[in-house]
């Protein structure tokens, strides 16, 4: 490492010090209410500051909807919900033209699309058209209405919930669309003494209200800082040898997972990957990325990115037996 590469990391520091400050602040806030869920939350803000999208799966009354509700409230940002349903319609999310037989036109009628959080629950209830129209939005930060294109808010998250799939009415995500998702977050109860302290709360009615600690403009700063984030080539060449470790197994020597993948990450998985790593190393207030960054965050990158075959199904593998195999034997820079 050169000298200019030196005082280089030393003012990337110092500028990812001062957008960061607000980090603690928002988890904080966040945590008075969401209890016992701090791995989502951290998810939640590395979706946040990547300018991604997050899936999150879980069953029914795991704080999924307060989560990304209290979020919203703690930026000051605009916050919708929908719910989606066999019988939802693409305009039902993005919105539509109405005529108004007084001035004989038609007026735009904007759809819940249009907040800075969107919360799009039980996704995979709904059909495939739907989803479609809100993955479009998702990935081009627009949506067209009639002849008429508007850009969405900044910052502007989705967090989609699913059930899991074995559960009645559900429609698989197809893969296409569940790689445009950033980050796939699974998330368990909570322990003991957290669902008794939520238990006697909610028993009490005694709901913590969450303040507006952070607003829309500083995370706009924040999306910027982080893309001044260092990645060394070590830590890129790490990043590609995991990625095309789910393509070619046999050529880091893992020749016994080739028939328990039946496709590996796309392109969208490394550039998600260095993301994500980045936006974790902001939270943690580095400049810089080291390999643990990469493997705190490479499950919740990768696990909706890998196909698996029948055998690996009826061996009982699972796509997050897979990334961590192959987590575990490549060499760390």
């Amino acid at each position: 490492m050169d000298q200019n590469t030196q005082v280089d990391i030393a003012s990337i520091n110092e500028k990812v010090a001062q957008e960061s400050q607000f980090v603690d602040l928002l988890v904080n806030e966040m945590n008075k209410v969401i209890v016992g869920q701090k791995y989502m939350v951290e998810r939640l803000l590395i979706g946040l500051l990547g300018r991604g999208h997050i899936l999150l799966e879980g069953v029914p009354g795991l704080a999924k909807t307060l989560a990304i509700n209290t979020l919203s409230k703690s930026v000051n940002g605009s916050f919708s919900r929908i719910q989606f349903t066999p019988d939802l319609l693409p305009a039902d999310v993005v919105g539509t033209l109405i005529y108004n037989v007084k001035d004989a036109d038609f007026s735009i009628k904007k759809g819940p699309i249009f907040a800075n959080f969107v919360l799009t629950d039980e996704i995979n209830r709904a059909p495939a058209k739907v989803q479609s129209a809100l993955l479009e939005a998702m990935q081009e930060k627009q949506v067209t209405i009639g002849e008429t294109t508007f850009p969405l808010q900044k910052p502007f998250l989705v967090m989609a919930t699913q059930n899991p799939v074995d559960q009645e009415g559900t429609y698989p995500l197809p893969e296409a669309q569940m790689d445009r998702f950033m980050l796939k977050t699974v998330i368990d109860y909570p322990t003991l003494a957290d669902e008794q302290y939520i238990m006697r709360a909610n028993l009490k009615k005694d709901f913590p209200v969450p303040n507006a600690v952070v607003s829309p403009e500083q995370i706009l700063r924040a999306q910027e800082a982080v893309e001044l984030v260092y990645m060394d080539e070590k830590i890129e060449r790490y990043i590609l040898d995991i990625i095309f470790a789910t393509r070619y197994p046999e050529k880091y020597k893992l020749e016994d997972l080739k028939p328990l993948i039946s496709f590996g990450a796309s392109p969208r998985g490394s550039i998600n990957l260095a993301k994500a790593a980045k936006c974790y190393a902001f939270i943690k207030r580095r400049g810089y990325v080291v390999p643990e960054d990469v493997r705190a965050v490479v499950l919740d990158v990768l696990r909706h990115r890998i196909g698996i075959t029948y055998e690996a199904e009826a061996e009982n593998y699972t796509t997050e037996d897979i990334v961590n195999k192959i987590v575990n034997t490549i060499e760390v820079p």
